[in-house]
Formats: structure tokens, sequence, C-alpha cells
């Protein structure tokens, strides 16, 4: 796997990341350290990253369960440590799976298993944070 981020100039901040599948993802930094807030700043993008990575699990082992899932969405908290470098020391990952007759067993142990076993992201994360989540089930 391979990225390019290269620094965009005038005098501000802001970033630009091609991935190696070649997509383009901008960054940019707060007002108070010379950014203009025109993008995500980089750890926010690490979140969603650790957020997306552990939903497409969690769909994934849900439709292999086949589970009658219409949605998947997490939302995270996150706190960091207040001196350098501020890594992140705890996030909570809340997850509201939604569909029509879903198994409490199953949407439980779809979220165990990304977070015990299929996550890359989380799992490089909890290395410096206490990692917790929640599920939530919606059903239609």
């Amino acid at each position: 796997m391979d990225c390019r981020v290269s620094w965009l100039g005038n005098g501000g901040m802001a970033f630009s990341a091609e991935t190696g599948s070649g997509h383009l993802v901008n960054m940019d930094g707060a007002p108070e350290a010379g950014g203009r807030n025109l993008a995500p700043r980089p750890m926010e993008l690490l979140l969603a990253g650790a957020g997306g990575c552990s939903a497409f699990d969690v769909v994934l082992i849900l439709q292999r369960a086949r589970q009658a899932i219409s949605g998947c969405e997490v939302n995270l908290q996150a706190e960091r440590a207040t001196d350098d470098p501020k890594v992140f020391t705890k996030i909570n990952l809340h997850f509201t799976v939604k569909g029509k007759d879903l198994d409490q067993a199953k949407v439980d142990r779809a979220v165990k298993l990304s977070h015990e076993k299929y996550c890359s992201a989380t799992t490089m994360l909890a290395k410096t944070a206490e990692l917790t989540y929640s599920v939530e089930i919606v059903s239609e």
C-alpha cells in the first residue's frame, strides 16, 4: 500500500493525498495552526478511517450471516492526549444497525469480531487508546 501527500502551499497548511488506489483526499490544519479549515484534519481522517474499517467488517459479517441489514452507522467520539504527540487516548464507537428481524446476538458478534479480529485500524489505535463500543438495533 502506498500514498503520496503533497503540501499545497499558498501560505497555508493544506495538503492533498493521492492514495495507491488513485483517489484524492484533501486535508487542512486548524486556523490556529496556520490552516484555513478547508478540509478535514489528518487526525479526523484517521478516526473516520477507523469507523469505516469497522463498519465495513460489520456489514460484511452480517451479510454473510444472511441478516437483512439495510443500514449501518458508526458514531465515534475520541479523546486525545494533552501533550505531544497528541495520540488518541479513548475512542468510543456507537453502532446503529438497521434492518428487518436482525438477530441481536449476530449483530453483537459482528461488532465483536470486527474489534477483536478483523479491523486493522482499530487494532492499531488500541495500542494507545482505550476502545469501547456499543450497539443499537433499529428495526424496520
